[in-house]
């Protein structure tokens, strides 16, 4: 496989699945799995939330491009990441370049009713949670339509969209290993 490409990335607005999904990815695939989220948290000692209210946003999209960089210059892994790390150009045109991207996508009332109980642990959730998963979706508008593939999850089985990413990460693979032989 072309080591350039060598990463499989989940990208996609909160609550589209992109970690219970990334979990039974890594599992089908022996793929080291990382969550961006998971790893700043572990970095800063504190919830992302903490994070945002201590030193902000900007502070926050900062720490998110440099940990994005590091974990794309190492070892093939599947990267699940945060709904905003698309914001910033620079990081979209990372993954573009070092790996294979998945984007989920869900309706939005699903991902309201997905984040219903937890939206107060997400700093951008703040308020009245119907309104801002509008706000958000249409800020985010288009950003995300630079993946190689696109799966909606609303309704489905964590099994089915496991299935269909591992489908076509094998003919992404095999394309790739067929070129360079």
């Amino acid at each position: 496989m072309n080591q350039e490409k060598s990463h499989l990335i989940l990208i996609g607005m909160m609550g589209t699945g992109k970690t219970t999904v990334g979990r039974e990815l890594s599992k089908k695939l022996k793929l080291e799995w990382k969550d961006t989220d998971q790893e700043l948290e572990a970095r800063f000692g504190c919830t992302i939330a903490e994070y945002f209210a201590r030193a902000g946003e900007a502070a926050f999209r900062q720490e998110e491009t440099r940990l994005l960089k590091m974990l794309l210059n190492g070892s093939p892994l599947l990267l699940t990441t945060g709904g905003g790390i698309v914001l910033k150009e620079e990081n979209r045109e990372m993954m573009r370049e070092k790996g294979v991207v998945v984007q989920l996508f869900a309706e939005p009332e699903e991902i309201i009713r997905r984040l219903g109980r937890a939206a107060d642990e997400r700093p951008l959730l703040q308020g009245e949670l119907h309104t801002k998963v509008y706000a958000i979706m249409k800020e985010r508008e288009g950003l995300y339509d630079f993946a190689d593939l696109t799966v909606d999850t609303t309704g489905r089985s964590v099994d089915g969209v496991v299935q269909e990413i591992v489908s076509f990460w094998e003919k992404a693979f095999k394309r790739r290993f067929h070129r360079l032989s």
